[in-house]
Formats: C-alpha cells, structure tokens, sequence
C-alpha cells in the first residue's frame, strides 16, 4: 500500500487540491447589545447584562479562512502578508472603538458577534479575489464565537 502521491490516477496528476488557510487577528473594543426595534423591557429580557447602558468591552479574536488551489510554483492559496494587510484593514474601523457608535454599519445593526462576522465578510469580501474568501469567524469571549460563510436566507 502506497503512503505517497506517487500512485494518483490520472485525474488526480491533473487536478490541484483544494487547501484551507487561516490567519488570525485581533481587535478591541466596545459595545452594547440593544435594538431599536424592541422596548427597553424587552431588549433588558433578550440581552441581560450586555443591554446595559454604558455598554461592555471585549478583546475579539478573527478568524479568516480563505479556500482556493494551492500555486503549483508559489505552494499558496494566497500570501498571507497580503490577506494580513486586508484584515488589518478591515480590522482598524473597529479597533478601539464603540462599535455601536463609530462603526456606521452598527447605527441601525445590533452588534452581536454574528453581525460584526457579517460586517467583517462583506468588507473582506470587497478586497480578495471572488470566490477565495470561505469563513470568517468572531471570538466574541473564551466561550462565544460566531462564523459566517456568505450564506444568505430570505
């Protein structure tokens, strides 16, 4: 039994895999889970302690995976010098700040980790080459992350 590549049939000698890379980032920053479109009792009821007025902070975690095939001269799906300076991009607006305050996108968006994933993804996705982008993940805390793919529902 083979332990190598050196026994692809044919199709596989010509066809290149499809890899995954991730590059992590960080950013800090503020906010307060509310909407405008529920009562204050009601947005108290939904978001606890994360509805209180003067907001709360957070040292989020970003994940970005892109997915494509590997350069048969480079070995890379995409220099990762290059899909750092992206994220640092789309990263900077929110570092820092109140999110729901400085961050237009969150004037009229609750801030939860699932739409600063949402966010994040339609900037990112405005920068890389279509199709490479796959998932974007949000470590909202230790134990809270959101991940968001592109997908939409109607």
């Amino acid at each position: 039994m083979a332990l190598n590549n050196h026994s692809l049939d044919e199709k596989a000698k010509n066809t290149r895999p499809m890899v995954y890379i991730t590059r992590k980032e960080s950013f800090s920053a503020s906010h307060r889970l509310h909407s405008a479109k529920l009562s204050e009792e009601e947005n108290r009821s939904i978001f606890g302690k994360c509805n209180n007025k003067n907001g709360h902070g957070h040292n989020y975690t970003v994940k970005v995976t892109v997915c494509g095939p590997a350069d048969p001269i480079t070995g890379m799906v995409m220099n990762l010098t290059d899909l750092k300076k992206h994220m640092e991009s789309v990263l900077q607006p929110l570092d820092h700040k109140n999110l729901d305050m400085d961050v237009a996108f969150f004037a009229d968006t609750c801030s939860t980790a699932e739409n600063v994933a949402v966010y994040i993804w339609n900037n990112l996705s405005k920068l890389l080459p279509k199709g490479l982008l796959y998932e974007v993940k949000v470590n909202e805390t230790g134990k809270n992350s959101a991940r968001y793919r592109g997908e939409r529902v109607s």
